[in-house]
């Protein structure tokens, strides 16, 4: 049977020298008018590509994808609505015309046997009826705060971000716990231990792939303390691009464990009984290439920029862990026999006392 389909499908090493290029020039934030036109004048030329998808978070985290038509979004790039009633958090009915524009620097090449042929992956910023930058964009509003300290004062904020999840054994698993009354584990092997071939390290491995073909710039990656839990850990990057990497991260581990009949799972606390999920942030503020955080002759080798930064994230935080555990599940996981933080300590004098906020 003749195939009439001709879709884009490139190798992994293709997409990941595609996708480290977009990488190196949103790091060296290239002009965007110039990487719009770039980009406008990519999906015009390459006749293989049929969908552009966009991708948004909501307010409490939520990633939401919207696939465009490539010869449509060619033409109507600077007018995409959607209807914002949808969303959790966002407009009420009555006020339910939102528009997405495009943030041409996040720009992916996605494997085809993960994403489907002919697509591409952007971000957008979510637009108000009346031009500005919408208030429950959690994203758009993290990109002008982090683009003004960057025009103000020269700063660039970095993240880098250590993701545990689980895997669990068939699809929709999450769903059908209220049936089931459980989650089964595909491998009780523990930390550091799975054997080659494994369910949890096929998973791994192919998670893994996918993520370098889309410019991850993997490090490491293994199973994790509670049974059927894994990290896969990458470099670190731009705040937002940071952000950024963490919902396609999710996405991609689900999308990768649903092809294999499995379900990726990053509830903070899915069982009881075993190690939790976490999500560990590293975080420094660079300014003409320079760390500020690092001192040689400071304590701990620490600047005070940086001692500042910490008391100021250690005084604020009990609010902070309203926003970053919003849910109840999140409390659930901060079980200090399970390796979990449960005090937030800070002290003018022991500064020994410095610890991550956990996020669930």
């Amino acid at each position: 049977m003749t195939n009439l389909q001709d879709f884009l499908s490139l190798s992994y090493a293709e997409l990941e020298d595609l996708n480290l290029e977009a990488k190196k020039e949103r790091a060296n934030r290239v002009d965007a008018g110039k990487l719009q036109e770039k980009r406008l004048k990519y999906l015009t030329d390459e006749k293989r590509i049929k969908a552009v998808t966009v991708l948004f978070s909501d307010l409490e985290g939520r990633l939401h994808m919207l696939d465009y038509d490539k010869k449509f979004l060619v033409n109507s790039w600077d007018n995409l609505t959607f209807d914002g009633s949808s969303i959790r958090g966002f407009t009420a009915q009555r006020e339910s015309d939102l528009r997405l524009g495009l943030d041409w620097a996040a720009f992916y090449w996605a494997p085809s046997d993960v994403f489907g042929p002919g697509k591409v992956l952007t971000f957008g910023n979510v637009i108000d009826k009346d031009g500005s930058p919408y208030a429950a964009d959690i994203r758009g509003i993290l990109k002008l705060y982090a683009e003004k300290l960057h025009e103000t004062k020269g700063y660039t904020l970095n993240a880098a971000n250590e993701i545990e999840g689980f895997v669990f054994q068939g699809a929709d698993a999450e769903r059908r716990f209220a049936e089931r009354g459980r989650f089964d584990y595909v491998n009780t092997g523990g930390y550091y231990h799975s054997l080659p071939g494994d369910p949890l390290r096929l998973f791994i491995d192919q998670a893994a792939e996918v993520q370098r073909a889309m410019g991850f710039q993997n490090e490491k990656d293994h199973p994790e303390v509670a049974p059927s839990q894994f990290e896969i850990n990458y470099s670190y990057a731009e705040a937002v691009a940071a952000a950024d990497n963490i919902q396609l991260y999710k996405l991609v581990c689900r999308q990768v464990a649903t092809k294999l009949g499995m379900t990726a799972c990053f509830l903070p606390k899915p069982v009881v009984g075993v190690n939790g999920n976490g999500m560990h942030t590293n975080v420094s503020v660079t300014k003409d290439g320079k760390n500020l955080f690092w001192d040689p002759n400071g304590e701990e080798k620490i600047s005070q920029f940086a001692w500042d930064f910490v008391d100021r994230i250690l005084n604020h935080g009990n609010d902070l862990c309203l926003l970053l555990n919003a849910s109840v599940n999140a409390y659930r996981r901060l079980d200090p026999h399970f390796e979990a933080p449960n005090q937030i300590k800070a002290s003018a004098v022991d500064r020994g006392s410095m610890v991550r906020i956990p996020i669930g």
